[in-house]
């Protein structure tokens, strides 16, 4: 079982995957490009650092035996000036699972304090272990898992190794098949003025409600899995029909990204009543992801 407790596409989504490209290139067990460079695991992420506070359980995607725990390193963003310090330690707060016959799962980047298990523990499949968090090495909440055989990796989507562009891989370690999603909306908001992109990461940015002499009406879409050449399309519509709508187009790769567009009030007030929001990520004729969020103008 995945191993996070969330709804996987509608509260978490998986932003990475293992790097099955041997050289310097990246590719994804679907020869896309929702990893990097020597990724050794799978990343489940949440959509914001307000779910992280609020508490997201990490849970043991097979039975074992704990092997080793880590606890104790602070829930943080990797920057410049902390790199140095995390040498050795890129994993944060986490655990390794002994499954028996040459086989461990490995956890990390999980919340301070949250970790439940302790070395020599045996798990059954769902028992939680602790929290997402944010330590190690990291620049979104999510808990990373690695799997392994005799020490060497094993992609849980690709176990055997032989997928191909042509042919995708039809095996999986998961107990139910986890659906592949190639990119996404993380989330879609209203405010006043664009957001500090902090904000948005930190669930903070959209507005629910805003007076009608709010000086600019706008949205945001905040997206993963990005691919030179998409379109992110942006619109608002209000009680007298569309306020503004453009399609934005994506000029890079990028795991995660915002964009905003917006309107300034030309008139004494807005309009009162209810404005939706709409954030739609479309990559060639396909629709990839869309979702809509509203604010009360009053």
């Amino acid at each position: 079982m995945p191993p996070i407790d969330c709804d996987l596409g509608t509260d978490c989504f998986i932003q990475q995957y293992v790097d099955s490209d041997p050289t310097e290139g990246v590719r994804d067990f679907r020869c896309q490009s929702l990893s990097y460079d020597d990724h050794k695991g799978t990343d489940f992420a949440l959509k914001s650092r307000a779910q992280m506070e609020q508490g997201v359980d990490v849970i043991a995607a097979a039975p074992g035996t704990v092997r080793a725990i880590r606890d104790g390193m602070a829930d943080q963003l990797v920057t410049a000036e902390n790199r140095a310090a995390l040498a050795g330690r890129d994993c944060g707060n986490g655990l390794v699972i002994d499954h028996g016959d040459g086989w461990s799962t490995q956890y990390c980047h999980l919340k301070r304090g949250s970790v439940q298990v302790r070395g020599g523990d045996e798990v059954a499949s769902g028992d939680v272990l602790g929290q997402v968090g944010l330590s190690g090495r990291t620049q979104f909440p999510h808990v990373h898992i690695t799997v392994r055989k005799d020490d060497a990796v094993v992609d849980p989507f690709d176990p055997d190794g032989t997928a191909t562009c042509a042919a995708p891989s039809t095996e999986t370690l998961w107990q139910t098949p986890i659906a592949y999603q190639p990119g996404g909306v993380i989330a879609v908001g209203l405010a006043d003025a664009v957001p500090e992109y902090d904000a948005i990461k930190a669930g903070e940015a959209h507005a629910p409600e805003l007076p009608v002499d709010a000086p600019a009406l706008v949205v945001f879409g905040y997206i993963f899995g990005a691919r030179a050449g998409d379109i992110l399309h942006l619109r608002i519509t209000g009680p007298d029909g569309e306020v503004i709508d453009r399609a934005v187009d994506l000029d890079r790769t990028q795991a995660q990204l915002f964009r905003a567009i917006g309107k300034r009030r030309r008139d004494a007030i807005w309009p009162a009543g209810t404005y939706e929001g709409t954030a739609t990520l479309i990559r060639g004729p396909e629709i990839i992801s869309t979702q809509r969020n509203v604010v009360e103008i009053r």
